[in-house]
């Protein structure tokens, strides 16, 4: 049975693989007037990130948070230590303060594919994500206030709602060219007014 359920989670992690390898790249390639394939628009990685400062204060939480972005991201996170101490908030270098997780490959285009159809339709009152979240490079960073959101957290279980930061890195170079490979693997973007 769980060798079954392997082979559809793969067919469905690979579909958005395969959408870019048969539509997208072709369409940049045309659009764009690009005639080296590896001069092609493409996602690189995907970083996720969770700010945990509550950890200082809770032993509980750390453990919970983390299980949790496991289930979300299908890999186990790396905590981030703080690097400098600062006083006011009770923070000494080395200290625990968030969690991150850097997909690549098959589980990139996994988690992509569940954001874009699953998880941002899911918001309440949601008309597309944003169009100026874009750095000079072509980087995109979407932030999200609750984590519960995602299928795969049992609100039950899981600690109180937090937020986290979905970082999307391309090789685009320029934010329109990231903008038109974003669009065209699904990613829905808010309707510009006229």
């Amino acid at each position: 049975m769980n060798k079954i359920m392997d082979k559809v989670n793969n067919t469905m992690r690979t579909s958005l693989k395969i959408k870019y390898e048969k539509e997208v790249a072709p369409k940049l390639n045309e659009e764009f007037g690009i005639k080296n394939p590896m001069a092609t628009p493409k996602i690189i990685k995907v970083v996720v990130n969770m700010g945990a400062g509550e950890m200082i204060k809770s032993k509980e939480i750390g453990p919970s948070l983390s299980r949790d972005l496991a289930m979300i991201t299908g890999q186990k996170p790396s905590t981030r230590l703080a690097k400098v101490s600062i006083a006011t908030f009770g923070l000494r270098r080395g200290m625990p303060v968030g969690l991150s997780t850097t997909l690549r490959g098959i589980r990139m285009y996994g988690f992509l594919d569940k954001l874009f159809s699953i998880v941002l339709p899911r918001l309440r009152d949601f008309r597309g994500v944003p169009t100026k979240s874009f750095d000079a490079k072509g980087n995109y960073t979407l932030g999200m206030s609750e984590h519960t959101v995602f299928p795969e957290v049992d609100i039950g279980k899981a600690s109180a709602p937090h937020g986290l930061e979905i970082s999307i890195v391309t090789n685009a170079g320029s934010p329109e060219r990231a903008k038109r490979l974003l669009s065209l693997m699904g990613m829905p973007f808010e309707k510009e007014e006229e």
